[in-house]
């Protein structure tokens, strides 16, 4: 029954543990927020700035696989080229030791003051700071500070859940102090971290293990540090499964993940293999007291040392992934719009970045159908509605999609500038579907003009057109305005929404003109008014567009795509 108690303690504490980790992430990302974002941004062809940034993100993220499985969707998105996208997941391995320097302070609590009681301490604050406080970032600052206690909460849980003597401590260490084979706890450390989807908590436990003097294969020579290295090779099983139907790239980026942490593998396998007295040499004398801290140093040396030796061969890794993932020999050219990944819901303020640059591109999927029908009234071609009609619903499937994906974001933690967000861009999606709704309405006005046999003057198709080059105008402000947050252009589009106000009321007026003198048919009235009134609404609707940044909580700036 012992046996059970220690069991249900080690879950216990692994659990506190990953709930602090996922508190402290999610928190520290929000806190971060549009400086994330700006990091993203900022990915240009320098590997050494790929790498910093693949580092910041994952000590933000508290988690390599947090940050490789973002980098996979950003590839996916084509966002990303494989270059950056191997460069940051270098940078992520190196973020990642930071997570095992903090599990491995417990190794500290044998000190005169315990520093660890100080972290555990953090977990009440935060929970006071949670309850007391009604402003948005100190709540944040709050559960980032209970999740950071909660760590230590887990692994001194976990840590006690070891008996340090009597006959359940004796067969323990026995069994884990047997004598077994370099290569099979390199496996075991695989097969663990590939359940528990977190190398930290392999970590952790090895960590907690060893605390309480349970020495992995006796604590002799470099056996501990076999597992260590097993689980960076675990840790890629995440991103792998994450590629699961991505596209070619996105699956060539989670293969490059894979590749560089086997290839590390190989490599110090090899060094422990061969240099026995690796640890003693190099790790002990750092930490002779503190084998916890030695784990940390040894993961360390590992990721720092791989990410030093590869960093020159960045492309070696692309031409190999473009090697062994091919792309397909025929596939059909997609539609411009969005495909939207889930693997960016994790990282709220890049999602909404991504949303923005695929709400773009139905924007001007949607303006595109327009220019179509509007074409096909001054060609007098009714055989275009049904492919308005084709496109119309291409862009319903479109529009619910990108709801769907937005529900889902909602279903995340965000901040409240992120729910303004949120919905700003509900509003955007239904003035989009306008724009499609208003484009069948000037077929429906093409097929009158054809069937009725109705006459307009040169004049007024002049004016038309006129009135038409400021509405595709007024789009290319709105687009420019609505994905880089450039407030400062709203003027600019309202000055052009206000011409094509004052061209449709000169039409109209002119017509009523036209009209009275019997220079214009009557029945041209209806077809007239409202094909003007409805291409003035759309106007409206691409400027609801532009104005839709005035309540969006995403700084200026827009992810590009990259060829």
């Amino acid at each position: 029954m012992e046996y059970v108690y220690i069991i249900l303690k080690i879950l216990g504490g692994m659990g506190a543990l990953l709930i602090g980790m996922k508190m402290l992430s999610e928190n520290l990302t929000r806190l971060a927020h549009n400086k994330l974002q700006t990091l993203l941004n900022k990915t240009a062809k320098n590997r050494f700035a790929c790498v910093g940034i693949g580092t910041a993100v994952t000590v933000i993220g508290q988690s390599s696989a947090f940050t490789t499985v973002m980098v996979v969707g950003l590839v996916n998105a084509g966002i990303m080229t494989l270059f950056q996208a191997t460069a940051m997941i270098m940078g992520a391995n190196v973020g990642t030791t930071l997570v095992t320097w903090i599990v491995s302070l417990t190794g500290l609590s044998g000190a005169e003051i315990d520093i660890t009681m100080f972290f555990l301490a953090c977990a009440a604050v935060g929970a006071l700071m949670l309850m007391i406080s009604k402003k948005e970032k100190i709540k944040s600052i709050g559960s980032a500070l209970a999740g950071f206690g909660l760590i230590f909460v887990g692994l001194m849980v976990m840590k006690n859940a070891f008996p340090v003597d009597g006959a359940e401590a004796d067969v323990i260490k026995n069994i884990f102090g047997a004598k077994i084979h370099p290569i099979l706890l390199l496996l075991i450390g695989i097969a663990l971290t590939a359940l528990l989807q977190s190398s930290t908590a392999v970590n952790a436990i090895i960590i907690s293990m060893t605390a309480t003097g349970i020495m992995i294969g006796g604590g002799a020579g470099n056996a501990l540090y076999f597992v260590i290295i097993g689980t960076n090779i675990g840790t890629c099983i995440t991103a792998l499964i994450s590629s699961i139907g991505a596209n070619p790239n996105a699956k060539r980026a989670a293969l490059i993940h894979f590749l560089f942490n086997f290839f590390g593998a190989i490599i110090f396998t090899i060094i422990l293999l061969a240099w026995k007295g690796f640890a003693d040499t190099l790790l002990t004398p750092a930490f002779p007291n503190n084998p916890e801290m030695r784990i940390a140093l040894f993961h360390t040396i590992f990721n720092v040392i791989g990410t030093m030796i590869f960093l020159p061969f960045i492309n070696l890794f692309v031409k190999l992934a473009n090697l062994i993932v091919r792309d397909k020999k025929k596939e059909e050219e997609a539609l411009p719009l969005a495909e939207l990944d889930e693997r960016l819901l994790n990282s709220p303020s890049v999602a909404l970045n991504y949303l923005y640059q695929e709400t773009g591109k139905i924007f001007t999927y949607a303006m595109n159908i327009l220019n179509l029908s509007f074409g096909a009234f001054l060609k007098k071609d009714t055989a275009v509605k049904e492919k308005v009609t084709e496109q119309n619903g291409e862009l319903f499937a479109a529009n619910k999609k990108v709801v769907s994906y937005l529900i889902k974001l909602s279903a995340t933690h965000l901040s409240m500038g992120e729910e303004k967000t949120v919905s700003s861009l509900h509003y955007v999606l239904n003035d989009i579907m306008r724009i499609g709704e208003l484009a069948d309405n000037v077929t429906k006005y093409t097929g009158h003009y054809v069937n009725d046999n109705l006459v307009f003057s040169q004049e007024f198709l002049t004016g038309l057109e006129a009135m038409y080059e400021k509405i595709k105008n007024l789009y290319v402000l709105s687009l420019a305005t609505y994905l880089f947050r450039d407030r400062a252009k709203l003027k600019e589009v309202d000055a052009q929404e206000d011409e094509i106000d004052k061209d449709r009321r000169t039409l109209v007026a002119t017509h009523i003109e036209r009209l009275n003198e019997g220079k214009c048919q009557p029945q041209n009235s209806s077809v007239f008014i409202n094909l003007v009134g409805n291409l003035e609404r759309a106007a409206d609707h691409i400027n609801y567009i532009a104005h839709s940044i005035e309540q969006s909580a995403v700084s200026k700036g827009v992810l590009t795509y990259s060829n």
